[in-house]
């Protein structure tokens, strides 16, 4: 496990694990979606968060147009190339080339991540190369 930020990530980020589903939740335990558990595991470092994301339908990842999710996480976080990305990272995907980031999670240990599946919960899941060809994006929290 890391020494720095991204221990502090991993342990808040697995605290949220079982946390229900709940479109535009971002309370560990209460329920929040994939974009909430990013917000409450920011909130746990760092107190408040530096802006709200505002109403996004639940339908926001079918549409095209302003790649809203990345470019909050170039405002908040620092990209760092996919090759270099570490537990404890914040990894966005994009279901079709072309399309704008609507899903992110966190790099977990094992080969896995952690984030929230609609109709479901936080989890920790598999990596496999299906989600690796969706990535768009790897960031991490600053220090």
């Amino acid at each position: 496990m890391r020494d720095d930020v991204g221990t502090r990530v991993l342990l808040a980020a697995r605290a949220f694990l079982g946390t229900p589903y709940r479109h535009q939740g971002s309370t560990r335990g209460i329920g929040c979606d994939c974009l909430g558990l990013i917000r409450g595991v920011w909130r746990e470092l760092y107190g408040c968060e530096p802006e709200t994301p505002g109403a996004y339908a639940v339908t926001w990842s079918l549409r095209s147009g302003a790649d809203r999710l990345t470019e909050a996480a170039e405002r908040h976080l620092h990209r760092i190339d996919l090759a270099d990305a570490l537990p404890g990272d914040v990894l966005l995907f994009r279901w079709r080339r072309g399309a704008p980031a609507t899903h992110c999670a966190i790099l977990d240990e094992g080969e896995r991540i952690i984030h929230a599946y609609q109709g479901a919960a936080v989890v920790s899941s598999a990596f496999p190369k299906a989600w690796r060809a969706r990535l768009s994006g790897s960031f991490r929290f600053p220090e």
